[in-house]
């Protein structure tokens, strides 16, 4: 199998393109001053993770940002911290502000002259707007978790995506999704019957940080330290 077999890449955006372990850490910072701790920042991930999980389990039709507010207000009372309920809206409201990873603006760029590009994220549509101007990229289709009602690991995420590529005559041999989260992504996308490319950009720390730690049979067909380095392995096996 080769990355050039491919002619669509599907995307989960956050933890693969824009860098969302930093700016859920960032935007946590009033909430753990406020409280005066001082704890690990896999520890604080970790957190996030499992309230998110829960949370997005609990109200799958609910927008990013609510769910993040409620994250927020849950991490505080897990940590026994008082905020006003503007300071877990501000959290909730972050999305736009975390930044993009240094490789992702220019490795799309690439990519982009050589497949479609498609989102599949977890966030709601007002999120994403934010994150796109930092991505430098038009993106061909965007499906985000407002639009299907449900967020991934939800198999039907990936139903709504593959049967709205299908009636654009693209089918699912041809599609190659590329992700970060194996808990999120890769273990829908095999029970999905997908191709998949992990952007392993923990590959150099323990731990699953802000996400769940994955089920097994997550597997992949290819596996990168960054997305740079999956555009660096599209171009060799050009020349090869």
């Amino acid at each position: 199998m080769r990355l050039h077999d491919f002619r669509v890449l599907t995307f989960d955006c956050y933890g693969t393109l824009i860098d969302w372990e930093s700016g859920i850490h960032e935007a946590l910072q009033p909430l753990l001053q406020k409280g005066g701790l001082d704890l690990p920042r896999d520890e604080v991930l970790e957190a996030f993770a499992r309230h998110e999980s829960t949370q997005q389990a609990e109200t799958p039709a609910m927008p990013y940002a609510e769910l993040l507010t409620e994250v927020h207000r849950n991490l505080a009372d897990e940590w026994g911290v008082e905020v006003s309920d503007a300071v877990h809206a501000r959290f909730g409201a972050s999305v736009p502000d975390w930044p993009a990873f240094p490789d992702s603006a220019e490795a799309l760029a690439y990519l982009k002259r050589h497949y479609r590009l498609v989102i599949l994220s977890n966030v709601d549509r007002a999120g994403f707007a934010g994150s796109r101007r930092r991505l430098g990229v038009e993106f061909d289709a965007v499906f985000t978790a407002q639009d299907i009602g449900s967020y991934k690991p939800s198999l039907r995420n990936f139903e709504h995506m593959l049967e709205t590529l299908a009636v654009q005559g693209i089918g699912k041999a041809e599609i190659l999704h590329t992700a970060q989260s194996l808990f999120h992504d890769h273990a829908p996308a095999k029970r999905m019957g997908l191709a998949s490319a992990w952007i392993d950009r923990r590959h150099d720390r323990d731990g699953w940080g802000a996400t769940m730690p994955p089920p097994s049979g997550a597997g992949y067909e290819f596996r990168f330290p960054s997305l740079g380095a999956m555009a660096a392995a599209h171009q060799a096996e050009a020349i090869a």
